[in-house]
Protein backbone atom coordinates (compact mmCIF):
# COMPACT_ATOMS: atom_id res chain seq x y z
CA UNK A 1 0.00 0.00 0.00
CA UNK A 2 2.83 2.39 0.90
CA UNK A 3 4.51 1.73 -2.45
CA UNK A 4 1.27 2.49 -4.30
CA UNK A 5 1.01 5.85 -2.52
CA UNK A 6 4.66 6.65 -3.29
CA UNK A 7 4.23 5.77 -6.96
CA UNK A 8 1.03 7.81 -7.14
CA UNK A 9 2.68 10.85 -5.52
CA UNK A 10 5.67 10.49 -7.83
CA UNK A 11 3.39 10.40 -10.87
CA UNK A 12 1.45 13.45 -9.62
CA UNK A 13 4.75 15.30 -9.08
CA UNK A 14 5.94 14.46 -12.59
CA UNK A 15 2.62 15.48 -14.13
CA UNK A 16 2.52 18.76 -12.19
CA UNK A 17 6.09 19.57 -13.24
CA UNK A 18 5.20 19.17 -16.91
CA UNK A 19 1.95 21.14 -16.56
CA UNK A 20 3.75 24.04 -14.88
CA UNK A 21 6.75 23.94 -17.18
CA UNK A 22 4.78 23.83 -20.43
CA UNK A 23 1.65 25.83 -19.58
CA UNK A 24 2.33 28.28 -22.42
CA UNK A 25 2.23 25.51 -25.05
CA UNK A 26 -0.71 23.12 -24.52
CA UNK A 27 0.18 20.95 -27.51
CA UNK A 28 3.63 20.32 -26.07
CA UNK A 29 2.08 19.59 -22.67
CA UNK A 30 -0.13 16.88 -24.16
CA UNK A 31 2.83 15.36 -25.99
CA UNK A 32 4.97 15.15 -22.86
CA UNK A 33 2.08 13.77 -20.79
CA UNK A 34 1.61 11.04 -23.39
CA UNK A 35 5.32 10.16 -23.17
CA UNK A 36 5.05 10.16 -19.37
CA UNK A 37 1.99 7.89 -19.49
CA UNK A 38 3.72 5.37 -21.77
CA UNK A 39 7.11 5.56 -20.02
CA UNK A 40 6.40 6.75 -16.44
CA UNK A 41 9.97 7.23 -15.20
CA UNK A 42 11.94 7.33 -18.44
CA UNK A 43 9.51 9.89 -19.85
CA UNK A 44 10.15 12.31 -17.01
CA UNK A 45 13.90 11.86 -17.30
CA UNK A 46 13.61 12.66 -21.02
CA UNK A 47 11.57 15.74 -20.18
CA UNK A 48 14.06 16.93 -17.59
CA UNK A 49 16.99 16.73 -19.98
CA UNK A 50 15.28 17.82 -23.20
CA UNK A 51 12.64 20.41 -22.35
CA UNK A 52 14.54 23.14 -20.49
CA UNK A 53 13.91 26.61 -21.90
CA UNK A 54 16.97 27.91 -23.61
CA UNK A 55 18.35 30.74 -21.48
CA UNK A 56 22.13 30.84 -21.68
CA UNK A 57 22.09 31.83 -25.32
CA UNK A 58 20.00 34.94 -24.57
CA UNK A 59 23.08 36.47 -23.01
CA UNK A 60 25.17 35.51 -26.03
CA UNK A 61 22.63 37.01 -28.41
CA UNK A 62 22.63 40.28 -26.48
CA UNK A 63 26.42 40.38 -26.73
CA UNK A 64 26.21 39.66 -30.43
CA UNK A 65 23.72 42.48 -30.98
CA UNK A 66 25.92 44.92 -29.06
CA UNK A 67 28.83 43.85 -31.20
CA UNK A 68 26.74 44.39 -34.34
CA UNK A 69 25.89 47.91 -33.18
CA UNK A 70 29.57 48.65 -32.58
CA UNK A 71 30.50 47.55 -36.10
CA UNK A 72 27.63 49.02 -38.13
CA UNK A 73 29.56 52.21 -38.82
CA UNK A 74 32.12 50.13 -40.71
CA UNK A 75 29.66 49.29 -43.47
CA UNK A 76 26.78 51.74 -43.41
CA UNK A 77 28.84 54.78 -44.42
CA UNK A 78 27.39 58.17 -45.15
CA UNK A 79 24.48 56.70 -47.13
CA UNK A 80 23.72 53.98 -44.59
CA UNK A 81 20.28 55.34 -43.82
CA UNK A 82 19.32 54.77 -47.44
CA UNK A 83 20.28 51.10 -47.21
CA UNK A 84 17.57 50.24 -44.71
CA UNK A 85 13.88 50.37 -45.52
CA UNK A 86 12.29 53.02 -43.30
CA UNK A 87 8.81 53.68 -41.97
CA UNK A 88 8.36 56.54 -44.38
CA UNK A 89 8.57 54.13 -47.31
CA UNK A 90 5.56 51.99 -46.39
CA UNK A 91 3.76 53.28 -49.46
CA UNK A 92 6.07 51.13 -51.59
CA UNK A 93 4.28 48.08 -50.19
CA UNK A 94 0.93 46.76 -51.35
CA UNK A 95 0.18 45.63 -47.80
CA UNK A 96 1.26 48.14 -45.17
CA UNK A 97 0.28 45.87 -42.27
CA UNK A 98 2.60 43.13 -43.51
CA UNK A 99 5.33 45.70 -44.04
CA UNK A 100 4.76 47.02 -40.51
CA UNK A 101 5.22 43.58 -38.96
CA UNK A 102 8.33 42.78 -41.00
CA UNK A 103 9.78 46.21 -40.30
CA UNK A 104 9.45 45.71 -36.56
CA UNK A 105 11.16 42.31 -36.33
CA UNK A 106 14.13 43.02 -34.02
CA UNK A 107 17.57 42.92 -35.63
CA UNK A 108 16.22 42.08 -39.10
CA UNK A 109 15.68 45.25 -41.11
CA UNK A 110 14.41 45.26 -44.66
CA UNK A 111 17.44 46.28 -46.73
CA UNK A 112 17.35 47.96 -50.12
CA UNK A 113 20.60 47.36 -52.01
CA UNK A 114 20.58 43.66 -52.78
CA UNK A 115 20.92 41.13 -55.54
CA UNK A 116 19.64 37.55 -55.23
CA UNK A 117 20.19 34.41 -57.30
CA UNK A 118 17.94 31.36 -56.95
CA UNK A 119 19.89 28.09 -57.01
CA UNK A 120 17.81 25.03 -57.85
CA UNK A 121 19.12 21.71 -56.48
CA UNK A 122 22.46 20.74 -55.00
CA UNK A 123 24.56 20.29 -58.14
CA UNK A 124 24.11 23.93 -59.12
CA UNK A 125 24.36 25.11 -55.50
CA UNK A 126 27.54 23.22 -54.69
CA UNK A 127 29.19 24.51 -57.86
CA UNK A 128 28.29 28.10 -56.93
CA UNK A 129 29.51 27.62 -53.35
CA UNK A 130 32.84 26.12 -54.41
CA UNK A 131 33.40 28.89 -56.95
CA UNK A 132 32.75 31.53 -54.27
CA UNK A 133 35.08 29.76 -51.83
CA UNK A 134 37.81 29.63 -54.48
CA UNK A 135 37.91 33.43 -54.88
CA UNK A 136 37.73 34.27 -51.16
CA UNK A 137 40.39 36.75 -50.08
CA UNK A 138 39.89 37.40 -46.36
CA UNK A 139 37.50 35.00 -44.64
CA UNK A 140 35.06 32.14 -45.16
CA UNK A 141 32.32 31.44 -42.64
CA UNK A 142 30.77 28.00 -43.06
CA UNK A 143 27.84 26.87 -40.87
CA UNK A 144 25.65 23.83 -41.52
CA UNK A 145 23.28 21.60 -39.62
CA UNK A 146 24.67 18.51 -41.38
CA UNK A 147 28.18 18.06 -42.72
CA UNK A 148 29.15 14.55 -43.86
CA UNK A 149 32.63 13.21 -44.50
CA UNK A 150 31.55 11.61 -47.75
CA UNK A 151 32.63 12.49 -51.30
CA UNK A 152 31.08 15.98 -51.39
CA UNK A 153 32.03 16.65 -47.77
CA UNK A 154 35.66 15.86 -48.59
CA UNK A 155 35.49 18.09 -51.66
CA UNK A 156 34.39 21.04 -49.53
CA UNK A 157 36.99 20.20 -46.90
CA UNK A 158 39.77 20.23 -49.50
CA UNK A 159 38.58 23.60 -50.84
CA UNK A 160 38.39 25.16 -47.36
CA UNK A 161 41.79 23.82 -46.29
CA UNK A 162 43.35 25.06 -49.52
CA UNK A 163 42.08 28.58 -48.80
CA UNK A 164 43.24 28.37 -45.17
CA UNK A 165 46.75 27.56 -46.37
CA UNK A 166 46.58 30.66 -48.59
CA UNK A 167 46.01 32.80 -45.49
CA UNK A 168 42.21 33.09 -45.63
CA UNK A 169 40.51 32.88 -42.21
CA UNK A 170 38.21 29.83 -42.33
CA UNK A 171 35.68 29.17 -39.58
CA UNK A 172 33.31 26.18 -39.49
CA UNK A 173 30.28 25.47 -37.27
CA UNK A 174 28.36 22.19 -37.40
CA UNK A 175 25.42 21.01 -35.32
CA UNK A 176 26.29 18.27 -32.85
CA UNK A 177 23.05 16.38 -33.49
CA UNK A 178 22.71 16.95 -37.25
CA UNK A 179 26.37 16.01 -37.81
CA UNK A 180 26.55 13.31 -35.14
CA UNK A 181 28.25 10.87 -37.54
CA UNK A 182 31.05 13.26 -38.48
CA UNK A 183 34.34 11.48 -37.82
CA UNK A 184 37.10 12.76 -35.55
CA UNK A 185 39.55 12.31 -38.40
CA UNK A 186 37.56 14.74 -40.56
CA UNK A 187 37.42 17.32 -37.76
CA UNK A 188 41.10 16.91 -36.86
CA UNK A 189 42.15 17.43 -40.47
CA UNK A 190 40.50 20.87 -40.33
CA UNK A 191 42.21 21.71 -37.04
CA UNK A 192 45.63 20.62 -38.29
CA UNK A 193 45.22 22.95 -41.28
CA UNK A 194 44.46 25.92 -39.04
CA UNK A 195 40.71 25.99 -39.69
CA UNK A 196 38.61 27.04 -36.71
CA UNK A 197 35.90 24.41 -36.23
CA UNK A 198 33.38 23.98 -33.43
CA UNK A 199 30.16 22.03 -32.84
CA UNK A 200 26.99 23.77 -31.80
CA UNK A 201 26.64 21.48 -28.77
CA UNK A 202 27.83 17.89 -29.00
CA UNK A 203 24.95 15.40 -28.52
CA UNK A 204 26.16 14.15 -25.12
CA UNK A 205 26.81 17.66 -23.80
CA UNK A 206 23.47 18.85 -25.14
CA UNK A 207 21.67 15.98 -23.42
CA UNK A 208 23.17 16.52 -19.99
CA UNK A 209 22.99 20.30 -20.35
CA UNK A 210 19.25 19.95 -21.11
CA UNK A 211 19.56 21.42 -24.60
CA UNK A 212 19.17 18.30 -26.73
CA UNK A 213 15.88 19.61 -28.04
CA UNK A 214 17.44 22.76 -29.51
CA UNK A 215 19.28 22.35 -32.77
CA UNK A 216 21.15 24.78 -34.98
CA UNK A 217 19.39 24.07 -38.26
CA UNK A 218 21.00 26.96 -40.14
CA UNK A 219 22.89 26.61 -43.41
CA UNK A 220 25.08 29.66 -43.94
CA UNK A 221 28.14 30.54 -45.98
CA UNK A 222 29.59 34.07 -45.96
CA UNK A 223 32.52 34.94 -48.20
CA UNK A 224 34.49 38.10 -47.29
CA UNK A 225 31.30 39.70 -45.96
CA UNK A 226 30.17 40.32 -49.55
CA UNK A 227 28.59 37.08 -50.77
CA UNK A 228 26.26 34.83 -48.80
CA UNK A 229 24.39 31.55 -49.19
CA UNK A 230 21.40 30.17 -47.30
CA UNK A 231 18.61 27.70 -47.96
CA UNK A 232 17.69 24.06 -47.52
CA UNK A 233 20.86 22.31 -48.68
CA UNK A 234 23.35 20.73 -46.26
CA UNK A 235 26.68 19.13 -47.16
CA UNK A 236 26.22 15.47 -48.09
CA UNK A 237 25.98 13.07 -51.02
CA UNK A 238 22.26 12.49 -50.46
CA UNK A 239 21.59 16.05 -51.66
CA UNK A 240 23.02 14.97 -55.02
CA UNK A 241 20.58 12.06 -55.16
CA UNK A 242 22.92 9.40 -53.77
CA UNK A 243 20.47 8.05 -51.19
CA UNK A 244 19.07 4.83 -52.73
CA UNK A 245 15.88 5.12 -50.65
CA UNK A 246 15.01 8.70 -51.52
CA UNK A 247 16.60 9.01 -54.95
CA UNK A 248 16.49 12.43 -56.65
CA UNK A 249 16.70 15.25 -54.09
CA UNK A 250 14.83 18.45 -54.92
CA UNK A 251 15.95 21.55 -53.02
CA UNK A 252 16.26 25.34 -53.20
CA UNK A 253 19.07 27.63 -52.06
CA UNK A 254 19.90 31.33 -52.46
CA UNK A 255 23.03 33.29 -53.27
CA UNK A 256 22.92 36.81 -51.83
CA UNK A 257 24.87 39.97 -52.54
CA UNK A 258 24.62 43.36 -50.87
CA UNK A 259 23.23 44.61 -47.59
CA UNK A 260 21.41 41.38 -46.74
CA UNK A 261 24.77 39.58 -46.45
CA UNK A 262 25.60 41.72 -43.41
CA UNK A 263 22.77 40.06 -41.50
CA UNK A 264 23.94 36.59 -42.49
CA UNK A 265 27.30 37.71 -41.16
CA UNK A 266 25.74 38.99 -37.95
CA UNK A 267 24.07 35.64 -37.37
CA UNK A 268 27.28 33.72 -37.95
CA UNK A 269 29.26 36.02 -35.68
CA UNK A 270 26.75 35.54 -32.87
CA UNK A 271 26.85 31.76 -33.33
CA UNK A 272 30.65 31.84 -33.42
CA UNK A 273 30.77 33.80 -30.17
CA UNK A 274 28.59 31.13 -28.58
CA UNK A 275 30.51 28.08 -29.78
CA UNK A 276 34.06 29.46 -29.47
CA UNK A 277 33.89 32.39 -27.04
CA UNK A 278 35.74 34.48 -29.64
CA UNK A 279 34.60 37.97 -30.59
CA UNK A 280 35.28 38.65 -34.25
CA UNK A 281 36.69 42.18 -34.14
CA UNK A 282 38.19 42.31 -37.64
CA UNK A 283 37.00 45.35 -39.62
CA UNK A 284 36.72 43.17 -42.74
CA UNK A 285 33.58 41.50 -41.39
CA UNK A 286 31.35 44.26 -42.84
CA UNK A 287 33.13 45.70 -45.89
CA UNK A 288 31.53 48.31 -48.11
CA UNK A 289 30.01 46.92 -51.28
CA UNK A 290 29.16 48.40 -54.65
CA UNK A 291 25.87 46.63 -55.22
CA UNK A 292 23.75 49.23 -57.04
CA UNK A 293 20.60 47.19 -57.58
CA UNK A 294 17.68 48.54 -55.56
CA UNK A 295 16.08 45.24 -54.57
CA UNK A 296 14.38 44.84 -51.18
CA UNK A 297 15.40 41.82 -49.10
CA UNK A 298 15.29 40.81 -45.46
CA UNK A 299 17.22 38.14 -43.54
CA UNK A 300 15.33 36.83 -40.50
CA UNK A 301 16.91 34.59 -37.90
CA UNK A 302 14.96 32.95 -35.11
CA UNK A 303 15.52 30.59 -32.23
CA UNK A 304 14.39 29.67 -28.73
CA UNK A 305 16.60 32.40 -27.31
CA UNK A 306 14.61 35.22 -28.93
CA UNK A 307 11.60 37.07 -27.55
CA UNK A 308 9.85 36.83 -30.94
CA UNK A 309 9.10 33.69 -32.94
CA UNK A 310 10.09 35.81 -35.92
CA UNK A 311 9.95 33.27 -38.75
CA UNK A 312 6.62 31.84 -37.57
CA UNK A 313 5.18 35.36 -37.38
CA UNK A 314 6.52 36.16 -40.87
CA UNK A 315 4.78 33.03 -42.26
CA UNK A 316 1.54 33.91 -40.48
CA UNK A 317 1.57 37.55 -41.60
CA UNK A 318 2.33 36.56 -45.19
CA UNK A 319 -0.54 34.07 -45.37
CA UNK A 320 -2.96 36.55 -43.81
CA UNK A 321 -1.87 39.25 -46.31
CA UNK A 322 -2.46 37.02 -49.36
CA UNK A 323 -5.20 38.14 -51.71
CA UNK A 324 -4.75 35.74 -54.63
CA UNK A 325 -2.39 32.88 -53.84
CA UNK A 326 -0.27 31.08 -51.29
CA UNK A 327 2.15 28.57 -52.80
CA UNK A 328 4.18 26.56 -50.31
CA UNK A 329 6.76 23.77 -50.52
CA UNK A 330 7.96 22.06 -47.35
CA UNK A 331 9.34 18.60 -46.52
CA UNK A 332 7.77 18.60 -43.05
CA UNK A 333 4.30 20.00 -42.38
CA UNK A 334 3.32 20.18 -38.71
CA UNK A 335 1.70 23.61 -38.44
CA UNK A 336 0.83 25.26 -35.16
CA UNK A 337 -2.82 26.37 -34.64
CA UNK A 338 -2.21 29.92 -35.89
CA UNK A 339 -0.74 28.78 -39.23
CA UNK A 340 -3.54 26.23 -39.62
CA UNK A 341 -6.18 28.90 -39.04
CA UNK A 342 -4.44 31.35 -41.37
CA UNK A 343 -4.39 28.77 -44.19
CA UNK A 344 -8.05 27.86 -43.64
CA UNK A 345 -9.12 31.50 -43.52
CA UNK A 346 -7.15 32.30 -46.68
CA UNK A 347 -8.62 29.49 -48.75
CA UNK A 348 -12.18 30.09 -47.51
CA UNK A 349 -11.72 33.74 -48.54
CA UNK A 350 -10.98 32.67 -52.11
CA UNK A 351 -7.17 32.55 -52.03
CA UNK A 352 -5.57 29.81 -54.13
CA UNK A 353 -3.64 27.76 -51.54
CA UNK A 354 -1.43 24.95 -52.83
CA UNK A 355 1.13 23.03 -50.80
CA UNK A 356 3.69 20.52 -52.11
CA UNK A 357 4.81 17.79 -49.70
CA UNK A 358 7.03 14.73 -50.24
CA UNK A 359 5.51 11.44 -51.36
CA UNK A 360 8.65 9.67 -50.18
CA UNK A 361 9.56 10.37 -46.58
CA UNK A 362 12.89 10.36 -44.78
CA UNK A 363 10.96 9.98 -41.51
CA UNK A 364 7.81 7.87 -41.39
CA UNK A 365 6.64 9.19 -38.01
CA UNK A 366 6.97 12.80 -39.19
CA UNK A 367 5.06 11.90 -42.36
CA UNK A 368 2.22 10.40 -40.31
CA UNK A 369 2.17 13.51 -38.13
CA UNK A 370 2.03 15.73 -41.22
CA UNK A 371 -0.87 13.82 -42.73
CA UNK A 372 -2.88 14.17 -39.52
CA UNK A 373 -3.16 17.90 -40.30
CA UNK A 374 -4.31 17.51 -43.89
CA UNK A 375 -7.97 16.51 -43.57
CA UNK A 376 -9.35 19.69 -42.00
CA UNK A 377 -7.35 21.84 -44.41
CA UNK A 378 -8.45 19.82 -47.44
CA UNK A 379 -12.05 20.08 -46.29
CA UNK A 380 -11.61 23.86 -46.23
CA UNK A 381 -10.23 23.82 -49.79
CA UNK A 382 -6.43 23.70 -49.44
CA UNK A 383 -4.86 21.67 -52.25
CA UNK A 384 -2.04 19.29 -51.33
CA UNK A 385 0.32 17.72 -53.86
CA UNK A 386 2.71 14.82 -53.23
CA UNK A 387 6.05 15.11 -55.04
CA UNK A 388 6.76 11.86 -56.89
CA UNK A 389 10.10 12.37 -58.64
CA UNK A 390 12.13 11.81 -55.46
CA UNK A 391 12.34 13.61 -52.14
CA UNK A 392 11.47 17.30 -52.00
CA UNK A 393 13.33 19.23 -49.30
CA UNK A 394 12.84 22.82 -50.55
CA UNK A 395 11.46 25.32 -48.05
CA UNK A 396 9.65 28.00 -50.04
CA UNK A 397 6.55 30.16 -49.63
CA UNK A 398 5.19 32.57 -52.26
CA UNK A 399 2.55 35.19 -51.43
CA UNK A 400 0.90 36.80 -54.50
CA UNK A 401 3.56 38.90 -56.26
CA UNK A 402 4.16 40.57 -52.91
CA UNK A 403 6.83 38.42 -51.26
CA UNK A 404 8.57 35.07 -51.20
CA UNK A 405 10.69 33.38 -48.57
CA UNK A 406 13.39 30.73 -48.84
CA UNK A 407 15.45 29.43 -45.97
CA UNK A 408 16.09 26.67 -43.49
CA UNK A 409 12.74 26.67 -41.67
CA UNK A 410 10.15 23.99 -42.35
CA UNK A 411 6.46 24.60 -41.75
CA UNK A 412 6.54 22.78 -38.45
CA UNK A 413 6.60 23.57 -34.76
CA UNK A 414 10.21 22.49 -34.33
CA UNK A 415 11.42 25.04 -36.87
CA UNK A 416 9.13 27.76 -35.54
CA UNK A 417 9.78 27.34 -31.81
CA UNK A 418 12.76 25.07 -31.06
CA UNK A 419 15.40 25.27 -33.79
CA UNK A 420 17.81 28.05 -34.65
CA UNK A 421 16.76 28.93 -38.21
CA UNK A 422 17.38 31.59 -40.83
CA UNK A 423 15.22 32.68 -43.79
CA UNK A 424 15.48 35.32 -46.48
CA UNK A 425 12.41 37.27 -47.58
CA UNK A 426 12.46 38.73 -51.08
CA UNK A 427 10.16 41.37 -52.55
CA UNK A 428 11.65 41.52 -56.07
CA UNK A 429 9.08 40.49 -58.70
CA UNK A 430 11.71 38.74 -60.84
CA UNK A 431 12.79 36.53 -57.92
CA UNK A 432 9.18 35.75 -57.00
CA UNK A 433 8.42 34.77 -60.59
CA UNK A 434 11.52 32.55 -60.74
CA UNK A 435 10.44 30.73 -57.59
CA UNK A 436 6.94 30.44 -59.01
CA UNK A 437 8.35 28.82 -62.17
CA UNK A 438 10.14 26.25 -60.02
CA UNK A 439 6.94 25.66 -58.06
CA UNK A 440 4.96 24.85 -61.20
CA UNK A 441 7.75 22.58 -62.47
CA UNK A 442 7.48 20.71 -59.17
CA UNK A 443 3.69 20.51 -59.56
CA UNK A 444 4.24 18.63 -62.84
CA UNK A 445 6.20 16.02 -60.88
CA UNK A 446 3.50 15.79 -58.20
CA UNK A 447 0.10 14.20 -57.83
CA UNK A 448 -2.75 15.97 -56.10
CA UNK A 449 -4.04 14.27 -52.98
CA UNK A 450 -7.80 14.09 -53.44
CA UNK A 451 -10.10 14.47 -50.43
CA UNK A 452 -12.28 11.47 -51.31
CA UNK A 453 -9.21 9.26 -51.69
CA UNK A 454 -7.63 10.51 -48.49
CA UNK A 455 -10.79 9.82 -46.47
CA UNK A 456 -10.60 6.14 -47.49
CA UNK A 457 -7.36 5.43 -45.63
CA UNK A 458 -7.52 2.55 -43.14
CA UNK A 459 -8.19 2.76 -39.42
CA UNK A 460 -4.63 1.62 -38.81
CA UNK A 461 -3.30 4.56 -40.81
CA UNK A 462 -5.57 6.96 -38.94
CA UNK A 463 -4.42 5.49 -35.63
CA UNK A 464 -0.79 6.02 -36.55
CA UNK A 465 -1.58 9.61 -37.51
CA UNK A 466 -3.29 10.27 -34.16
CA UNK A 467 -0.33 9.01 -32.14
CA UNK A 468 2.18 10.83 -34.34
CA UNK A 469 0.19 14.06 -34.04
CA UNK A 470 0.08 13.87 -30.25
CA UNK A 471 3.87 13.51 -30.24
CA UNK A 472 4.49 16.00 -33.06
CA UNK A 473 5.38 19.02 -30.86
CA UNK A 474 8.47 17.04 -29.76
CA UNK A 475 9.77 16.15 -33.23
Amino acid sequence: MVWVVIILLLFIFQTATILIGEYKRPAKTVAWLLVLFIFPIIGFIMYYFMAKEYSQRKMVRRKGRRKMSEMKHQWMGSNGSDAVFGKGKYELFEDTRLCGLLYNIPGSPITMRNRTEVLTNADVTYEAMLQAIEVAQKHIHFEFYTIRDDEIGLKFQDALIRKAKQGVQVRVIYDGVGSYSLSKAYINKFKQAGVGIHPFLRPLIAFFDKRMNYRNHRKIIVIDGLVGFLGGINIGNEYLGADPKLGFWRDTHLKLYGDSVYYLQQTFMTDWLFVSGERLMDSTMFPEHNEPKASLAQVISSGPDAHWDAIQEMFFAGIVAAKKRVYMTTPYFIPDPSITMALKTAVISGVDVRIILPYKADSRIVQYASRSYLLELMQAGVQFYLYRKGFIHAKVMIIDHLMATVGTANVDMRSFFSNFEINAVMFDTAIIERLEDDFFMDLKESKELKLAEFEQRSRLEKGKEIIARLLSPLF
